[in-house]
């Protein structure tokens, strides 16, 4: 991990352009941070980042800047590595920071550096695109060099996955109107009691606002249509437990003031926000995995750059474990079998997909019965 606070000789810079310095006389600057008057040139994973307007406001609230976003990034390198470390992205990009117009970058410039690492991607709607690889550090100071301030993450990882056999299962638990993160996490105990019944070991994250994402790392046996069939058994089961705060409806007029169990972040080629990565909200908040003895005590606007490092500091990587045993999810297939042999139909998909066989018509119900 580049170290940023530490001063050392042999990390210096000619202060030319400095106000104030001696022309070819060497500033002694902490290793990892060369500054000029207009850019700071960050050591990360071996290469040399260049960062313009450091100094720009990202995060209003506290007035953390760009430069502060990457010192964050740098603080969690290892963990974040570990959650999406060869992981293709898409960049979710605020060029004036938390608060301004933002725009979602599919593809990778042709002026990016040779040394950036990419992947062919197919997105929801058919088409192909190179996209970063969040291959190291390095590779997220460069995004974040370009305003980025949310790293959306494909569930695969380059090179030992493909596109056809994904490696995690996403839940995400996302709270309706009337509902919020407290009701969040009763629903993610519902959750983990039913994974725990399967012998599925599954780790929670904040998803930086009100929801829960609960992830489950997978061997790569299944492709994105299965491993959504389980979510959509997942959702389904959850629902008939405790119908009272869980519900599986995907149209929002049928959801109530519950926790809508979102099956479909696992359709093909989506994507769901990064573990670790920055919200672009005016706090800078993180979206932060934690262990599940900790998820109930947390508030989670509190998670932020500001905290989240010196927390990883003295409490370590809850999702540290996680991939050293990758789960089965033939059990929630076998939920799936069941429910489809009791005569239930497939769930509805994101209108942004072909119509798939054995789905239900794409009609809102309240629109059906006026029919």
């Amino acid at each position: 991990m580049a170290s940023l606070y530490v001063a050392s000789p042999l990390h210096r810079q000619e202060t030319a352009d400095r106000p104030g310095t001696v022309p070819g006389r060497w500033d002694y600057r902490a290793p990892g941070m060369a500054t000029s008057k207009k850019a700071e040139v960050v050591e990360a994973a071996g290469r040399e980042v260049r960062v313009t307007s450091p100094d720009k406001v990202f995060f209003p609230q506290r007035g953390e800047t760009k430069l502060d976003l990457v010192r964050y990034y740098l603080a969690v390198e290892e963990p974040i590595m570990r959650a999406m470390g060869g992981r293709p992205t898409l960049l979710q990009r605020f060029p004036q920071g938390a608060g301004g117009q933002s725009f979602f970058q599919k593809r990778v410039p042709d002026s990016a550096p040779d040394w950036l690492e990419t992947a062919t991607v197919t997105t929801v709607n058919g088409t192909q695109s190179r996209a970063l690889v969040a291959a190291d550090v390095a590779h997220l100071i460069w995004a974040v060099n370009l305003g980025c301030l949310g790293f959306h993450v494909w569930p695969y990882q380059v090179g030992p996955g493909d596109e056809d056999h994904v490696d995690e299962l996403r839940i995400d638990l996302d709270p309706q109107p009337g509902t919020g993160f407290a009701e969040a996490v009763v629903a993610a105990g519902e959750l983990r009691a039913l994974l725990d019944e399967h012998g599925i070991d599954a780790r929670p994250k904040t998803t930086a606002s009100r929801g829960v994402h609960v992830y489950v790392r997978l061997e790569p046996r299944w492709s994105s249509y299965e491993v959504r069939a389980a979510a959509v058994a997942v959702a389904r089961e959850l629902e008939r437990r405790r119908p009272d705060i869980l519900t599986a409806a995907w149209w929002k007029e049928e959801r109530g003031q519950r926790i809508f169990v979102d099956y479909n972040q696992n359709a093909p080629h989506k994507t769901v926000f990064g573990a670790w990565s920055v919200r672009a909200r005016v706090g800078g908040q993180v979206s932060t995995p934690v262990s599940w003895e900790a998820l109930a005590e947390i508030d989670p606007d509190e998670l932020t750059i500001a905290s989240v490092p010196a927390r990883v500091a003295s409490d370590g990587d809850p999702w540290a474990t996680m991939a050293d045993a990758p789960q089965s999810i033939e059990p929630l297939l076998a939920m799936s079998e069941r429910d489809m042999a009791a005569g239930l139909m497939d769930a509805p998909w994101p209108p942004v997909y072909p119509k798939q066989p054995n789905e239900p018509p794409r009609v809102a119900p309240s629109r059906a019965r006026d029919a």
